[in-house]
Parts: structure tokens; sequence; C-alpha cells
């Protein structure tokens, strides 16, 4: 019965925030000064409900480093959101899916600059696959898009 509850009640809260309005989460977004992606990408946050600031940061590797981000998961940017880190260019019904279930990870990962990918130009050619990393399974497959 307990599980059942568990279940009803994470169900919940990952559609309160799928639906959540415009402004109800707040991030920052750390990207190499001068990129256009990035920001790209930030739109499509902002357009999705989530406050985003970009800030230039020239150092991105002492970043990364700090948060645990491993080298074969680094993307283009570093977003710093509730807690967590999100890494490259990951769709932002993905990072309310994040929030909503607060696995017991550092954060979440689309390794390098896929075409299509939010923030991207061109056509999406394959699986997006976003992986957490930082918690007790080390890194894991969080979903694949």
């Amino acid at each position: 019965m307990r599980t059942d509850a568990m279940r009803s009640f994470k169900t919940l809260a990952l559609a309160l925030a799928l639906t959540t309005p415009a402004g109800a989460f707040a991030a920052t977004l750390h990207k190499t000064p001068g990129c256009g992606c990035c920001e790209d990408h930030a739109e499509h946050l902002r357009q999705n409900g989530i406050a985003v600031t970009s800030v230039e940061s020239p150092d991105l590797d002492r970043l990364r480093a700090a948060h645990g981000v491993p080298e074969e998961l680094v993307g283009c940017h570093m977003l710093e959101i509730d807690g967590y880190v999100v890494e490259g260019h990951v769709s932002a019904r993905t990072i309310k899916r994040l929030l909503a279930e607060r696995p017991a990870v550092k954060g979440i990962s689309m390794p390098g600059m896929p075409t299509g990918s939010p923030g991207m130009g061109g056509p999406k050619t394959e699986p997006f696959v976003i992986h957490s990393f930082g918690g007790a399974d080390g890194q894991a497959v969080y979903e694949v898009e």
C-alpha cells in the first residue's frame, strides 16, 4: 500500500514539475565567453519555465571539478539549479523531471554538443543519452530522449 502511495506522489510531483509556470525555477548557466549555443540553450530553458541567468566563466574546468563533473561527461556549459548540476544541452523537460524526482545524485549530463539538441541547430539524428553522476551507482543512464 505504501509503495502505491509513493508511486502516486511521484507521478503527481512529476506532472506538476512538467507544467510549472515560467519563473518557478531559477538557474545559473556557466558558459565559455562568447558562446552562442549556450545562450540558445538558455533561451530554450526560459521558454520552458526555467529562469536562467547566464554567466561567462573563463575557468569552467575548475568549476566542473569543484562540482564533481566527470571529464567524460563534460558538455558545452554547466547549469546550477536547486542543488544540482546539469551539464550540456539537456532539455527543460528532463531538468524538470530531475527536480521533481530529486534523485540522490550530484547531477545529470548530456556530453558534447549533439546536433538537434535544445540550443543546437540541425535535425536530431540519434537518441540523446543523459547520464547521472555523483550518486551511489556512480555514473548511470538517467534518461534517453
